[in-house]
């Protein structure tokens, strides 16, 4: 990492602060904030006190490399991307910057030094949860990515004051509570009240006569929120790269309306202040209800249009028309959510810069890149039109006639085509007409990316098959990644000291190099340092697991590890079916040796996701009986670990033996959970489903454990009657599974408690679960046996991480960036 210097400030006639990179320096820099950015002393200092010491001395070494990044990037007129995130899951934010400044060594020597633990005071951090789960953890991952790759970018999102709920287990059963993550505030953000934006709702549309004589439309009437910049510094690694992560966040235009004070009604004027600023209070919610519906489209339209706003002023305090928009402006949408920029980007050109129309949609196509990231329904947006006509009016006009031009095209192209009209169509029609986010994107963008080759395989064949027929080269893939940096380097120390060592550090920036690995998977030394250091990130992880949950494990025994969002198609479910059949097992034959399990699950169900959390109680249940078990004693456990969170996956995921990606073929778009885990080391048990496919095409099929049905043979067997019921009646132990979970075997307290569940196995079995049973049992059977062979075993565990250099998001950056986005890297130099 280039040294920032020490030199005099001829400007302003000053001398910066010693901003060294050593231990001392940093050590006067921890003293300095103390004393003069939180007045505390060693006296009158906590350790929370400590913690923003140590990350405002992180964060003096970032800001003046940001500012020359961003100097930098208007200097040379350079093109950017723009990402556009409802969510971004960043977790915790100290280590991340030490690491990628280099500083972690001497950070850790510093504190010492000073008598504290970094990794104590790392976990005065409170997690940044701005995501329910892999979409905007992926999110995260990019921007480190785009950094360390010295691409110019910024990510958009939402600054939520209450980030994914807190989740608390009482009595086996899940409860929310408030994620007040900044009621101690944010060390790592630098508001901005310069980039505010008003933002308008509701409103009506109408036409008048511009200077020229032609019609034009503007929105009139509209109720106005200001969207306010809180900007995060994201560094690369080991470079002086800084980009910006700028968040919104919503403030009312007044601060009271004063109409309500006149007529003495104080309670009311802080009422309305409230609702305006409502909008960014919470993390997206379960849309289940109308208000929800409401609530979710205001907060994707309020943050695309301060977004919109903040790009369109940088392009023109450099370029005065918008001919060269597209060479300066990449916009990328992640997911379906942010697509109503589209609409707004129209809005824009053609109502307020006066473009016409067909100039306008040339440039938004041209701007736009889409990534889809599910094929499940819920996940593709539809908008009742009459919601979208009473909160955004102009952008309904607008998608009406993107619309009306699009389908005019297909005629000429396919004429007597009802059927893609209606498959294609903007509008879908219906008892509620909805407004088809989905084909919103497809439309107005140049490329349309899913995220692993099997869902990109999906969408071209299925979810988008008549827009791939139309436009083919729209279409590509992007196989998802996870960022090196902080899912090895960072969460498990050890493992990473060992591969430096081994094959030197070349492979935090270039992931391929852990094939290098491959060479000594077979290597008895070699072996015996990986299992020593697997053996002491379980031993942590035993501790961390009788601390939180009062349950003591056996670390010989394997670890075996399910930790995502709760939902069915993951097949959370597919595990507990196998747990009790491990225990009736182990109780009808005591005396069997048996390889001892350890099987940890970990996640969050949406809040009104009541099947999701009934399998949360289902899973504390039968934990409580089988580890109060005396027959079974060690030789299988169970555990729920609450609140999974970015901070806790990063002491869960080194831990790991085995790793569970079993959602139902075709479901999964890609995941990256999978990698993480692999990439530590652990072995999969998957389905041929998500990036799962792609891992074993790296890893080879001998070192992964493959089960059940492929995509085509789910989606056959869906078409051919698929009858449950033949599965319980036809496989004894699957049938003495379901009969005790009914029956309140786990629930004595009360015995029909889970008859829903089974309830739903056994009658409709959405994804499947009963099909792929006797599959996922019988190859859980060969992980055991596997994991007997020691030698074995470590050499499978080696050559998984070996091989994982695909799924570096580097890598995935790299292709998006080539082939999509056409940004090309900056260096940024410090003079």
């Amino acid at each position: 990492m280039p040294k920032a210097e020490n030199k005099a400030d001829k400007k302003h006639g000053f001398v910066k602060e010693n901003l060294g990179m050593d231990s001392g320096a940093l050590k006067e820099s921890f003293v300095h904030h103390l004393e003069y950015s939180l007045g505390k002393d060693d006296y009158s200092s906590t350790l929370q006190d400590c913690y923003a010491s140590i990350s405002l001395t992180a964060r003096d070494r970032l800001i003046e490399r940001w500012i020359k990044t961003q100097q930098t990037y208007h200097k040379k007129h350079v093109k950017r991307i723009y990402y556009l995130s409802l969510e971004f899951l960043i977790g915790r934010t100290l280590g991340n910057s030490l690491i990628n400044l280099g500083l972690y060594g001497e950070a850790s020597k510093a504190m010492k030094e000073l008598g504290y633990s970094l990794e104590e005071l790392r976990e005065k951090e409170w997690d940044a949860g701005l995501g329910n789960g892999g979409l905007g953890r992926l999110a995260a991952c990019f921007m480190d990515s785009l950094a360390t790759l010295e691409i110019p970018a910024v990510g958009y999102g939402i600054r939520y004051d209450y980030g994914i709920f807190f989740q608390n287990i009482r009595n086996g059963y899940q409860v929310e509570t408030p994620d007040n993550w900044l009621r101690l505030g944010n060390i790592w953000e630098f508001p901005r009240p310069e980039y505010s934006y008003l933002v308008n709702f509701y409103g009506r549309v109408e036409g008048y006569q511009d200077a020229q004589g032609k019609t034009r439309q503007r929105w009139v009437d509209a109720e106005e929120i200001v969207a306010m910049a809180y900007d995060t510094p994201v560094p690369g690694y080991n470079n002086n790269t800084v980009n910006n992560l700028r968040l919104w966040s919503a403030k009312s235009t007044r601060e009271f309306d004063l109409n309500y004070f006149n007529d003495g009604d104080y309670i009311k004027a802080v009422s309305a202040k409230s609702v305006s600023e409502n909008i960014t209070k919470v993390l997206y919610p379960n849309d289940n209800n109308f208000e929800g519906k409401e609530l979710r489209l205001k907060q994707e339209y309020f943050f695309v249009s301060a977004t919109i706003q903040d790009i369109v002023r940088r392009y023109k305090n450099e370029h005065k028309d918008f001919s060269e928009f597209p060479d300066q402006v990449a916009i990328q949408l992640n997911d379906t959510h942010p697509a109503i920029s589209i609409a707004e980007l129209m809005r824009t050109l053609v109502d307020q810069e006066g473009l016409p129309w067909e100039a306008a949609w040339d440039i938004t196509v041209r701007t736009y890149g889409y990534t889809n990231h599910t094929v499940l329904p819920e996940a593709l947006e539809r908008w009742p039109v009459d919601l979208m006509a009473r909160v955004l009016p102009r952008h309904l006009e607008i998608i009406y006639e993107i619309n009306r031009r699009f389908l005019e095209e297909l005629a000429v192209r396919h004429p007597g085509d009802l059927a893609m009209v209606r498959e294609l169509s903007l509008i879908e029609e219906g008892p509620v007409k909805k407004v088809r986010m989905a084909n919103l994107a497809v439309i107005g963008s140049h490329s349309v990316n899913g995220v692993a080759a099997l869902h990109s395989e999906i969408l071209k064949a299925s979810l988008f098959k008549d827009f791939f027929h139309l436009w083919p080269e729209k279409f590509n893939n992007k196989t998802n990644g996870i960022t090196q940096r902080r899912w090895l380097k960072l969460c498990n120390p050890g493992l990473a000291s060992l591969i430096d060592g081994s094959i030197g550090n070349e492979w935090t920036v270039n992931l391929f190099e852990l094939r290098k690995l491959a060479a000594l998977s077979r290597d008895a030394g070699f072996q015996k340092k990986w299992s020593d250091i697997k053996k002491a990130n379980k031993e942590f992880l035993a501790d961390y697991i009788l601390q939180r949950n009062n349950i003591v494990i056996n670390t010989d025994s394997m670890f075996d590890i399910q930790v995502k969002r709760l939902h069915e198609y993951k097949r959370q479910l597919l595990n507990v079916l196998h747990v009790v059949t491990l225990y009736n097992r182990i109780k009808d034959n005591p005396g069997k040796d048996v390889v001892p399990r350890t099987v940890i699950f970990a996640g969050k169900a949406a809040p009104g996701y009541h099947m999701a959390k009934l399998i949360i109680k289902l899973i504390n249940s039968i934990a409580e009986r089988v580890n109060a078990d005396p027959q079974v004693g060690d030789k299988l456990k169970v555990v729920f670990l609450r609140n999974y969170a970015v901070s806790n996956a990063e002491k869960i995921i080194p831990a790991a033996d085995l790793s569970e990606q079993i959602s139902t073929a075709g479901t999964e778009a890609s995941g990256t959970g999978n990698m993480k885990f692999a990439l530590n080391g652990a072995l999969t048990i998957g389905t041929l489903d998500g990036a799962n496919i792609e891992i074993m095409e790296e890893v080879g099929l001998e070192n992964i454990f493959i089960f059940g049905m492929n995509a085509e043979e789910v989606t056959a067997l869906k078409n051919s009657s698929y009858n449950p019921l033949q599965y319980y009646n036809e496989n004894a132990e699957l049938r003495q599974v379901l009969d005790q979970i009914r029956d309140g075997y786990f629930s004595p307290e009360n015995t029909s408690l889970f008859k829903p569940i089974v309830d739903s196995l056994l009658y409709h079995d959405t994804y499947m679960l009963l099909a792929d049973y006797a599959s996922y049992v019988a190859c859980q059977e060969k992980v055991s046996q596997a994991y007997k062979d020691k030698k074995r075993w470590l050499q499978m565990s080696i050559l998984n991480t070996a091989r994982m250099g695909k799924f570096s998001s580097d890598r995935t950056i790299q292709e998006y960036s080539d082939e999509i986005w056409g940004v090309k890297p900056v260096k940024i130099v410090l003079t």
